[in-house]
């Protein structure tokens, strides 16, 4: 048939241009690519979570204090507990904690704070000499003293947690004996112990050093990597095939113009071949530019980064769009110019403005605006890109048939009146 020989002409001299196929494939997929190789250490690395260790120097001043032994029974006896500040030592070097923490003991507290002010450690624990005494006194006060980088966070957070939960657990012995001693009006020291031996087997728990913090990792799955491919690697492909695929409508259909400035178009409409026939074939050679550009660009990225575009059946309804709009779009703004000297304009101008505009959702990177959403669909590429997202994001088959159709209202209007000005103008 005459129209589908003047199709593969015209195809066959769009893909000899060099200028063609770097628009039509290279720069998609090397912008796609650049944004790959940016975003590929995200993509690429661990997906575990872990948690920093942070160096900690001790300097344990304490000399001890009297009523200790119920408490210090609560511990191992290799632990060689003598103090409540060999207690806080011997937390903070469980195993458990052993990833999160590198302790050091030091002799003296300026030591400890020349540690961290060299930064040589992140965190000092400093426990002074009268510790163990002011907690055996039952109307003192026992401190000890955490000494940080201030340029770090995470690190001395967890040491002052884990003292925290520590500490309070033994402050509890503390204030069971106070309120027994009160109702009571008892200091017996057996009384005494009695209170802080029932307390501890009561709160053994939260003296346990592996009860203090827990860390846990999310799992790594495969299906972590799918939201990096939806949220920057997908739409910035697909946002360029949009981009591009009109680009390619408006080119291929240019040549429409270039023949008729030659004279080769005039001299076609001379021949026996009817003019609806010679029209017909060139803008089925635009339809099907578009479409072998479109086909070509969502297997490479599906085979190249590896992006999951969506089930077989949204995509050939997001495609179709793509294309039947984008060859429409191209047609109508064609016959609209005079002649291809304009086409620098319309390249440069009207194509980049719209394509900017339809495109700003896919440069949210997956912080989704309405504003910005209802703004893209004022233009053709704004719908070709929703039905992008829709497609990628499994919505439902009633939603893209709805985004397809618009889209389709879009290239009626657009060929309609392209169709129309040509037949008009080489009448």
């Amino acid at each position: 048939m005459k129209i589908l020989d003047i199709a593969f002409k015209d195809i066959t001299r769009s893909f000899r241009s060099v200028f063609a196929v770097l628009f039509m494939f290279v720069i998609p997929l090397l912008i796609t690519g650049m944004f790959y190789v940016m975003f590929g250490g995200m993509k690429g690395s661990d997906t575990g979570f872990s948690l920093p260790q942070t160096n900690i120097v001790i300097a344990n001043l304490d000399k001890g204090g009297a009523g200790f032994d119920t408490v210090m029974s609560q511990f191992p006896a290799d632990a060689n507990i003598q103090s409540l500040g060999d207690m806080v030592v011997y937390v903070l070097q469980q195993d458990n904690l052993a990833d999160l923490m590198k302790v050091t003991l030091l002799d003296s507290a300026e030591a400890a704070r020349s540690a961290v002010d060299t930064q040589e450690a992140g965190v000092a624990v400093i426990i002074p000499a009268d510790f163990s005494a002011n907690y055996s006194n039952l109307n003192g006060q026992a401190v000890l003293e955490v000494y940080q980088d201030p340029t770090l966070t995470l690190g001395p957070a967890i040491v002052r947690s884990v003292l925290n939960q520590f500490m309070d657990g033994i402050s509890g012995t503390k204030i069971a004996v106070n309120e027994a001693v009160t109702q009571t009006g008892s200091s017996d020291p057996a009384f005494i112990g009695q209170v802080v031996e029932s307390f501890l087997t009561a709160t053994a728990r939260t003296r346990d050093p592996a009860a203090l913090l827990k860390v846990s990792s999310p799992a790594a799955t495969e299906t972590e990597e799918i939201p990096f491919l939806l949220r920057v690697i997908g739409p910035v492909m697909g946002g360029m095939m949009v981009f591009y695929a009109f680009y390619t409508g408006t080119a291929s259909a240019e040549t429409l113009l270039q023949e008729d400035e030659m004279g080769t178009l005039p001299r076609l409409f001379t021949t026996p071949t009817t003019q609806a026939t010679i029209l017909g074939g060139k803008l089925l050679a635009v339809l099907l530019t578009v479409t072998i550009q479109v086909a070509v660009l969502l297997t490479l990225g599906a085979l190249i980064f590896g992006i999951h575009w969506g089930s077989l059946s949204s995509v050939l309804l997001f495609a179709a769009g793509t294309v039947v709009l984008a060859s429409a779009f191209g047609v109508f703004v064609n016959s609209l110019m005079k002649s291809t000297k304009q086409g620098g304009i319309v390249f440069g101008g009207v194509l980049t403005f719209s394509g900017m505009i339809g495109l700003m959702p896919v440069f949210m990177f997956g912080s989704p605006s309405t504003t910005f959403d209802t703004i893209s669909l004022i233009v053709p590429q704004g719908w070709a890109a929703r039905g992008l997202f829709q497609s990628m994001q499994g919505a439902t088959t009633g939603n893209l048939l709805l985004t397809l159709l618009v889209m389709l209202i879009w290239a009626t209007v657009f060929f309609g009146i392209g169709v129309w000005r040509f037949q008009k103008r080489y009448a």
